[in-house]
C-alpha cells in the first residue's frame, strides 16, 4: 500500500473511538466483573487502575508510536525499524488472524441471545441447560447449523464495515457505537441498582476494597486482564497508529483510550455484579462463572426483572456493540497487513480474511458439537485457539517488543515521534516501564498462564 495514499482517521476523536472500540469487548463485559468480584472488588479495581496508567499506558504508547512513525502495519513496521525483528510483526499478525474467527463465534452467540430476547424467548433462555444445549447439541442438522449461521451473520457484518474503509467504515461505526454503549450500560446499571432488592449490598461488595484479599495472584490477574483488554501485542494499535495524523497528541489520545476502556469495564461490573449478587442471595460462587455469568446467570436475572425481556434485549444489544467493535479492529488489522504486504486492494484482502475466518470459525463452533470429541492438549478447538493467542503468543510478542524498544531501537526515537505533536510529559516513566517493569510483568503472566493451563499453578 502506498504510504502517501494510506487511509487515516479524521482526527483525535476518530482514533480514540476506534481504539476504544477495539479495547472494549467481551472481556470488559463478563471477564472484568467476575475477576473483580473474585479478587476483592475495590482492591482489584485499585490495582487495575494503577497498572492501566503505568504498564498499559507505556505499551500502548510504544505500539501507537511505532505505527505512526512507520505508517504501516505490524510486519512492515518492524521491518522498517530493524529487519532482524520482522518476525515480531509476523507473530503479531498471526494473533488477530487466529483470534478473529473464534471471537466471531462468541459474537454469534451474543447475536442469537439478542434475537431471542427480541422474540420474547426470555423464559427459554433462562433455563440452566439452554446455553450448553445451544452450543453443544448435535442431535439434528439444525442443532449443528444454527450456531454456524449466527456466526456467519456476525462475521459478515464485520467484513461489510471493514470493506467500507477507515474513515467511512471503522471510524463512522465507532462514533455511533461507543457512545451508545456507554448509554446502554448506564441505563441497565441504574435500573438494577434502583429496582433490585439487595443490589446495594452487591454494590458495596463490588467497590469496597478488601485488603485481606490482596496477593500476588491479584496483581497477576489484574495485569492479565489489562493486557488482553487494551488490545496490546496483536498489531492492532500499530495499525491504528499508522492511520493517525502527525498533529494528534499520542500521549493524550492514549490516556483517553485508557479512561474509556477502564470506565466501560467498571460500569459493566456495576451493572452485572450487584444484579447477580442480589438474585444469588450473596453467593460469591455465582459471581465467578466466567462466560456462564453472561449466558446462563444473567438471563435468569432478566427473567425475574419487571420488563426483563426489554432489559435483556437492551443488554445483549450493548454486548453485541462491544463484540462488533472489537471484531472490526481485529479484521482491519489483518486486512491492513495483507494490503501492505502484497500491495493488494482492500476488497480482495477483506474477502480473503472473511473466507479464512469462516473456515476456522466454523471449526471452533463445531468443536463444541459435532467435533466435540476432538481435543488438543485436552482443550476444545475454541479454547485451544484462545489459549495459544492470549496466553502464549501475546505475552511473547509484548516481551520481545519491550526488549526491542528498550534495548535495540532505544526509547528515544519513539519519544521523538510522540513529541511531534507536543511535549511528552511522562517520557521518563515510559522508558523505565518499557525497559524494566513491563518485561518482568509479562514473563510472570506468560509463566502463570502456561503453568495454569497444565494445572501446575492456578490463578
Amino acid at each position: 500500500m502506498d504510504i502517501k495514499k494510506r487511509s487515516s482517521f479524521s482526527g483525535k476523536l476518530g482514533f480514540i473511538l476506534a481504539a476504544a472500540g477495539s479495547a472494549v469487548g467481551l472481556g470488559n463485559i463478563w471477564r472484568f466483573p467476575y475477576l473483580a468480584a473474585k479478587y476483592g472488588g475495590g482492591m482489584f479495581l485499585l490495582v487495575y487502575i494503577a497498572l492501566s496508567v503505568t504498564f498499559g499506558f507505556a505499551l500502548m504508547v510504544a505500539e501507537v508510536a511505532i505505527g505512526r512513525k512507520t505508517k504501516t502495519s505490524a510486519i512492515g513496521a518492524y521491518r522498517q525499524l530493524d529487519k532482524r525483528f520482522t518476525f515480531v510483526g509476523v507473530l503479531g499478525s498471526v494473533i488477530p488472524a487466529l483470534i478473529l474467527p473464534y471471537y466471531a463465534v462468541i459474537g454469534g452467540w451474543v447475536t442469537k441471545y439478542f434475537a431471542g430476547f427480541c422474540m420474547g424467548q426470555t423464559a427459554q433462555m433462562a433455563d440452566s441447560d439452554y446455553f450448553n444445549a445451544y452450543i453443544g447439541s448435535s442431535e439434528t442438522v439444525w442443532d449443528v447449523a444454527e450456531p454456524l449461521l449466527w456466526f456467519a451473520l456476525f462475521i459478515g457484518v464485520t467484513a461489510l464495515i471493514v470493506l467500507c474503509g477507515v474513515e467511512k467504515g471503522i471510524e463512522k461505526v465507532s462514533k455511533l457505537m461507543m457512545p451508545a454503549l456507554v448509554v446502554l450500560i448506564l441505563f441497565v446499571a441504574i435500573y438494577s441498582l434502583c429496582t433490585l432488592d439487595g443490589a446495594m449490598e452487591g454494590l458495596l461488595y463490588y467497590i469496597k476494597p478488601d485488603f485481606s484479599k490482596f496477593s500476588f495472584t491479584t496483581v497477576i490477574a489484574a495485569t492479565g486482564q489489562l493486557f488482553y483488554s487494551m488490545s496490546l501485542a496483536m498489531g492492532i494499535m500499530i495499525t491504528f497508529g499508522s492511520y493517525m495524523k502527525k498533529d494528534v497528541n499520542i500521549e493524550k489520545a492514549t490516556h483517553s483510550v485508557e479512561i474509556f476502556d477502564t470506565g466501560i469495564a467498571f460500569l459493566a461490573g456495576l451493572m452485572i455484579v450487584p444484579a447477580v449478587f442480589a438474585f444469588s442471595g450473596g453467593d460469591e460462587s455465582a459471581l465467578s462463572q466466567g462466560p456462564g455469568l453472561m449466558f446462563v446467570t444473567l438471563p435468569k436475572v432478566f427473567q425475574a426483572m419487571p420488563a426483563g425481556t426489554v432489559i435483556g434485549a437492551v443488554f445483549f444489544l450493548m454486548v453485541l456493540f462491544a463484540a462488533l467493535t472489537s471484531a472490526i479492529s481485529l479484521m482491519e488489522t489483518v486486512v491492513s497487513i495483507l494490503c501492505d504486504k502484497f500491495h493488494w486492494r482492500r476488497k480482495p484482502c477483506c474477502l480473503l480474511v472473511l473466507g479464512f475466518s469462516l473456515l476456522l470459525g466454523a471449526a471452533s463452533s463445531l468443536g463444541y458439537s459435532a467435533w466435540g470429541n476432538f481435543r488438543i492438549f485436552n482443550m476444545q478447538l475454541l479454547d485451544f485457539f484462545d489459549f495459544i493467542t492470549n496466553s502464549v503468543l501475546m505475552p511473547i510478542v509484548a516481551f520481545v517488543t519491550c526488549i526491542f524498544v528498550g534495548y535495540v531501537l532505544g526509547t528515544q526515537p519513539l519519544i521523538d515521534e510522540v513529541e511531534l505533536s507536543g511535549k511528552f510529559k511522562q517520557k521518563r516513566m515510559f522508558s523505565v516501564i518499557i525497559r524494566y517493569v513491563a518485561p518482568i510483568c509479562i514473563l510472570l503472566i506468560l509463566a502463570s498462564s502456561v503453568l495454569g493451563a497444565f494445572g501446575i499453578f492456578q490463578i
